[in-house]
């Protein structure tokens, strides 16, 4: 058993969901663990079983908001570590991020243990210099890296995700029994469905008899304003916290989404996904993992594998062909009513 752990993934919140089953392989096998995160993600952190205690800091090489470099800030990023008296560091990174900046800083810190994924050679900076197929499910990959450290997922867990429970009340929140969420915003603007084909989605969810809530951050209650329009649909646009959201999407019967966190929190909490999947990743890695899920999006589209933020092509052509008809049939073959099932074309993919 190691008496102290330290699990760093420092980018968004679903990336954050995603790193729980490596968490809880690692908090099977220390007594304590903490987790660095950065600002997108310490919520996200908060909800992970297994982590002790959780710390905060934004990272220049992660977050691309951040343009600058403050060497006060390292320094006592490495003085906080130091005082941490880790025994182990296990740092989590997608692909195209390198692990060896933080590797250096922990290195500095004095952290005798180390380990990573990394494609460049790392010098004295890794004990462990973990490589694995990139086109693996992202949860699997940093599970992996878990493994490969020296822990182990405990007896019973199957590996998916999960959040900590209970979850908040939010009864008075979302209509009594069944309801269908509709999540249109997204963290890059590349993944999004445009606000007029979730606008028409809710309508039409309405049509055929699903009461529809519409969530969204603090920042997006213009977008759910928007999305909501004349229909019945509960808005809840700023008014949930991650916990709470995570309750919204605990009682829906499904979530409809982009490629975005509460995608993955609504697999954490075992809600089956119509995923609207801008390929510009690839959803080998990315799409909600562990649940019943329906892709929609052309994969094959020209932004395929670009990992462009922002659309470069004119009318969005990846998602914009996604019909509001689709996603209704989407939710009835996931609500196990598959009446409409047969207009889902041949975009979607069962996971």
């Amino acid at each position: 058993m190691v008496r102290h752990t330290l699990v760093v993934r420092l980018d968004n919140a679903g990336d954050v969901l995603l790193a729980g089953p490596a968490v809880r392989a690692v908090a099977a096998g220390s007594d304590r663990v903490t987790l660095l995160a950065g600002p997108h993600g310490a919520a996200a952190a908060r909800l992970l079983p297994g982590v002790d205690e959780v710390l905060e800091w934004r990272c220049p090489w992660i977050d691309p908001e951040l343009r600058s470099v403050d060497r006060a800030d390292i320094e006592a990023l490495v003085d906080l570590l130091a005082g941490l008296d880790l025994d182990r560091a296990v740092v989590l990174t997608s692909f195209h991020q390198s692990p060896l900046p933080m590797a250096l800083t922990l290195r500095m810190a004095g952290v005798p243990w180390i380990g990573a994924i990394s494609v460049d050679f790392p010098g004295a900076l890794l004990d462990l210099r973990h490589q694995v197929d990139e086109l693996i499910p992202e949860a699997e990959r940093a599970l992996s890296l878990a493994v490969a450290s020296g822990f182990s997922l405990p007896d019973g867990d199957h590996g998916g995700l999960a959040v900590r429970r209970p979850l908040p009340d939010v009864s008075d929140m979302v209509p009594a029994g069944g309801f269908v969420v509709l999540h249109p915003g997204t963290s890059v603007p590349a993944r999004g469905w445009p606000v007029w084909r979730s606008a028409q989605a809710v309508a039409r969810l309405e049509d055929a008899g699903h009461r529809v809530v519409v969530t969204g951050a603090p920042g997006e209650r213009h977008l759910t304003a928007e999305v909501v329009g004349e229909t019945a649909a509960t808005d809840l646009g700023g008014r949930t916290d991650l916990a709470e959201l995570a309750a919204v999407l605990d009682a829906a019967d499904v979530v409809v989404a982009g490629n975005t966190g509460p995608a993955h929190l609504a697999a954490a909490v075992g809600t089956p996904v119509v995923s609207l999947f801008a390929p510009t990743v690839p959803p080998q890695q990315w799409a909600p993992y562990g649940v019943p899920t329906v892709l929609l999006g052309d994969q094959d589209a020209v932004c395929k594998d670009t990992r462009v933020t922002t659309c470069p092509f004119p009318g969005h052509p990846c998602l914009s062909g996604v019909t509001a008809e689709e996603v209704l049939a989407a939710v009835e073959q996931l609500a196990g009513r598959p009446a409409l099932a047969a207009a889902v074309t041949d975009r979607r993919r069962m996971t």
